[in-house]
Formats: structure tokens, sequence, C-alpha cells
């Protein structure tokens, strides 16, 4: 059996290697060495045991990857399909005889994977969008949010990473039993105080297994994760969009994005936002 080490892909034999996860780091306590572990594909940050682990094999990655990025590009053809945005687009008007131009929302997305982050820049310019994406790591976004609304003043702030429970299924209250849902929290209740204006800056923020209540009650618009599972890479994604290229006189609540997250309602809720796109 080969070595387990920082970067490798591995399972958890315990769970039935059902989700695939590269290893961030390894520990010692006491006589055990702990794997601490972040989601390949899904926004979860775990722990095991190293004999928990079992490396997956190159084939096995590829496969698993590629059926993801599938997934990615058919959200982002039903997204470009279904859209009327357009950013660059000049509305002639003969009547007034003026041009109109329809910009979409502009998006400040904070994450805390560096992974993810190039990721989701990519996808963000394949959906045309307004989008600046900085890797930050979770604990440092409470410092950093402030001066970045204030640089790029956005209309929609996404604030994610990786997250998730210690003790699965217990301590829902507790936010010590969250690995990094009181970042997440104090970096929205500071987005907040800059904006406190829900309409005027749209915040999502968590990621798996999230503190969901205590994230909305500091001042988000949508946050994970009510049912405390998973959400995928693309979730904080497909509610920017959403926002970004909705008419600013209509009202988006959950119920118009639901059907394009990984688990509706279950991973992602709120109490909704206006859109973001206007004429200028």
């Amino acid at each position: 059996m080969k070595d387990i080490k920082k970067g490798d892909i591995v399972g958890r034999k315990s769970y039935n290697k059902d989700i695939l996860f590269f290893v961030e780091r390894i520990i010692s306590i006491s006589d055990k060495s702990i794997v601490i572990l972040k989601g390949l594909t899904v926004r979860i940050l775990a722990d095991a045991e190293i004999e928990d682990l079992e490396l997956i094999e190159k084939d096995e990655v590829i496969k698993y990857t590629q059926k993801f990025e599938n997934r990615l590009e058919d959200i982002v053809n039903k997204v470009n399909c279904n859209s009327s945005r357009d950013t660059t687009r000049i509305i002639k008007n003969k009547l007034f005889k003026r041009s109109e131009k329809i910009k979409t929302g502009d998006i400040l997305h904070l994450d805390g994977d560096r992974r993810y982050s190039e990721k989701s820049s990519r996808y963000y310019k394949k959906m045309g969008l307004n989008a600046v994406v900085r890797n930050i790591p979770e604990n440092r976004q409470e410092r950093v949010v402030e001066s970045l609304i204030r640089q790029y003043n956005p209309d929609i702030l996404i604030i994610t990473g990786h997250d998730g429970m210690i003790k699965n299924g217990t301590g829902y209250n507790d936010i010590m039993n969250y690995r990094n849902s009181r970042y997440f929290i104090n970096t929205v209740r500071i987005a907040r105080q800059c904006i406190p204006y829900s309409n005027e800056l749209i915040i999502f923020a968590g990621a798996c297994q999230s503190f969901f209540e205590a994230i909305m009650a500091a001042g988000a618009n949508f946050a994970s994760s009510p049912a405390r599972i998973l959400i995928d890479f693309m979730d904080p994604l497909v509610i920017a969009e959403k926002v970004a290229t909705t008419d600013e006189d209509r009202y988006i609540t959950i119920n118009d994005v639901e059907g394009e997250l990984r688990d509706g309602r279950m991973g992602v809720s709120g109490s909704g936002a206006r859109g973001k796109k206007k004429r200028i």
C-alpha cells in the first residue's frame, strides 16, 4: 500500500468512498495520523484517520471529474440558453432616438479554495458575467471584505469555501461544531455594516453543512445549508448568476432557483433579493 501524502486524492472506506477528497494536510494526534480533507467537487471540509482512507486510481479520478465537468457544462449551457442578458448589447429606441445598454450585476466572490477560485472565474466568464474572484482563506475573509467591497463596489457578494459539522447530526446550534461557519458569519456581518441595505448588496454565504440560521441572522440574502447537507462547487455561482441577470424590478425567491441547485432548498435557501440587471 502506498503512503498517503498531501495532494493525493482519496476516499473514505467507512463511507464506501462516496465522496472524493484532496488531502489538505496530515497531523499527528497522540499515536494517530489524522488527515484533513477537502472535497474534490463538493464544498466539504472533513477529517479522517489515515487508516480509513484509500488512494483513488487515476482512471477513476478522471471518470469522476469528467462526469462533474459535464454537469457543469450542462448548467452553463442551460443558463446561456435561458438567459436574456447581454452586457454589451445596444438597444435602439427609435421613439426617443437613443440607445440603451443592458448591464448585469457586478459580482465579488471570495472563495477559500484556490482550485475552486480558478474554476469559478472560468465559469463566470463562460456565463458572460462581470465577476471578480479572490482566493481568500475562510479565516481571513472577514479581515479583507470591507476593503474589497470599497474597491470593487459589487452588487452581489459571494462568501464561500469549505465547511462541515465536526459532530455530524448533533450540535446544530453550537457554532463551535462548525469548521468554518463562524468566519462566514463574521464576514457577512462586516459586509452588512458596510452596506446595510439588503437589496443594495445581495449576499450569499456558506458551504457544506454551514450554520444556515446564524448566517442569515448576520445579514445574508441566501445561505447554506438549511438541512446541513452538502452543496457543490456550482451552487454559489447559480445564485450569483440568477441575481445578476434578473431585472432590477423583479424580486427573486428560492422558488426561482431551487431547481438548478444540487439539492434545492435543502442545500440553499434565503429571504430573497431584487435582481441586478438594469438598463443604463
